[in-house]
């Protein structure tokens, strides 16, 4: 009998898995315990087995796609077994194993509408566009034309101020303006009705009716300039000024300016025939090259001659181009995280800067015995260790009516793979040694950069270090890893001259910033935990005892 398996949950915090890769493909063979895919998570992607033996009937994600956990995600059964009723019960991605319907260029299908409630023919119902790709709602800045004005294809109907810009916004339909929806200065979710045109003489009410009822205008012929989708009114909507010789902006239509360029036409050389001499899409599409005016040349008198402008400075010119790329299930969750907790949690910062001089000849006399190697890195996780056992108000989570006293320290430290960062946690840091706290660091970082950590490792941090001093970086401030109350960020060691028994002198100094939680870490708390934070590092032979 066929088993259905879904987008298993690979960790406790995953809600979404990507297919990273297939390694069985339809058809093939699968015995118990092989690998069926990669399947990414927010943490790493793993090796997802198969825990059923027959034959692969059906993908339902493919390699790149991403699906909620329980989605379906294969169907294995026996060679040949009807599983359409498995398919038609209820999965989406199921369905596209079927043959697709051939694509079209026409408009979107619409709904039939209620007998005697049809939009009579020739009346177009225009809908607030969608002018750039965060919009959600868009403003009336101004109307251009007035109800019951003759409207021609390229006319500015309005100016529709968006999230990011106002923008003029152009008729793709002739007729009369029956009709306002939007008044100037009121704003509208994107498409709410904004106005009706049509024949003149309309029963507009009958139109709101009908519209209102669901119903659509009646079949018409699509002419080219019709937009047929979102994207193509953007590209119509948004161009810069053209400027003339003279210097005096040349005014025209979008589409006019996108037709214009595609042709290779300079829209100063063409006449308007619109609103105050704007220029539509029939100027540019009747525009003759002969018709270009020669530039007049006037001989100069002493005085221009004096004040002439310098010569134009030659601009670079080259070819936009960009890239979009798909964000992996690890990044949106990495964003989702830090949002949260950045928008949740009160966040305030203490840096301070330590004297290292000890510290840097503590290593080197450490690092001089017999297969021990201790970095600055496993000094700083130590006195981070050390100083939560003196302050535990730091080692604790915000639980909404109750704080929660974490007696544990497991330390998370932040590190960086292709996908963005991951935390493995050393757990019951506090009980390590140095070298044995550099050994963890380097086992767990080495295996979150090859994708081979476990999810239970990366789980239960209770404070959190974040270094980017062997990048360069003198100072930072980082977002709280939660349910954390507060995250270290460590700078880079640098030699700077400094005050010593009142006499200058060279000396290391490093800057750490603590991130704190408001909510249960007080200012003073915070401090007082930097306090010995510092002694420890100041002072590595305390570390030792």
């Amino acid at each position: 009998m066929a088993e259905v398996i879904n987008m298993p949950r690979l960790s406790d915090t995953m809600e979404e898995g990507t297919v990273a890769k297939w390694l069985k493909n339809v058809g093939d063979k699968v015995e118990e315990g092989d690998i069926l895919a990669e399947i990414e998570t927010d943490k790493a992607t793993m090796e997802f087995e198969s825990f059923h033996e027959g034959t692969l009937l059906h993908i339902g994600i493919a390699e790149g796609d991403g699906a909620p956990v329980d989605s379906l995600l294969a169907i294995i059964g026996e060679e040949g077994e009807d599983i359409s009723g498995l398919l038609a019960g209820g999965s989406a991605p199921a369905q596209a194993e079927e043959a697709p319907a051939p694509a079209t260029e026409s408009k979107p299908e619409k709904t039939a509408a209620p007998a005697g409630a049809s939009i009579p023919e020739g009346v177009e119902i225009i809908t607030m566009p969608r002018l750039s790709d965060t919009m959600e709602e868009g403003t009336v800045a101004s109307w251009l034309k007035k109800v019951g004005d003759a409207v021609e294809e390229g006319d500015i109907l309005a100016e529709i101020e968006t999230d990011k810009a106002t923008m003029e916004f152009e008729s793709f339909y002739s007729g009369t303006l029956l009709h306002i929806g939007i008044q100037e200065g009121e704003g509208a979710p994107v498409d709410s009705l904004l106005a009706i045109i049509g024949p003149e003489g309309t029963d507009v009410d009958a139109v709101l009716n009908a519209q209102s009822n669901g119903a659509t205008t009646e079949s018409a012929p699509e002419t080219d300039a019709a937009p047929k989708n979102v994207e193509q009114v953007q590209e119509a909507a948004v161009e810069a000024p053209v400027v003339s010789q003279n210097g005096q902006r040349v005014f025209a239509s979008p589409l006019a300016k996108k037709i214009a360029s595609e042709k290779g036409i300079n829209l100063a050389d063409v006449k308007g025939s619109g609103d105050h001499g704007r220029i539509v899409k029939r100027d540019v599409e009747n525009y003759q090259p002969s018709q270009a005016p020669a530039p007049s040349i006037e001989k100069p008198s002493e005085a221009v001659t004096a004040s002439a402008p310098a010569a134009p400075i030659s601009l670079p010119v080259g070819e936009e181009s960009m890239e979009e790329v798909k964000n992996s299930t690890m990044r949106k969750v990495i964003a989702k995280r830090l949002g949260e907790s950045k928008f949740s949690a009160p966040h305030y910062y203490l840096t301070i800067e330590v004297d290292m001089d000890n510290a840097k000849a503590s290593r080197a006399q450490i690092n001089n015995l017999p297969d021990t190697k201790v970095s600055f890195n496993d000094m700083v996780l130590k006195a981070c260790a050390m100083a939560l056992k003196k302050h535990p108000q730091v080692n604790t989570s915000w639980n909404g009516d109750t704080t929660v006293y974490k007696h544990h320290i497991h330390m998370g430290v932040a590190v960086a793979v292709d996908e963005g960062l991951v935390v493995p946690v050393i757990k019951f840091a506090d009980q390590l040694s140095l070298t044995q706290l550099g050994a963890a660091v380097k086992d767990l970082a080495g295996r979150s950069r090859s994708k081979k950590i476990k999810p239970d490792e990366m789980e239960g941090s209770t404070f959190t270090v974040s270094n980017l001093g062997m990048f360069g970086i003198l100072e930072f401030t980082s977002i709280i890893n939660q349910p954390n109350s507060s995250i270290l960020s460590v700078g880079a060691i640098v030699e700077k001259p400094v005050v010593k028994n009142g006499e200058i002198v060279v000396g290391s100094t490093m800057k750490v910033t603590l991130a704190c939680d408001h909510r249960t870490v007080d200012g003073a708390t915070g401090a007082q935990f930097l306090q010995t934070l510092r002694a420890y590092l100041e002072n590595p032979v305390t570390m030792l005892a």
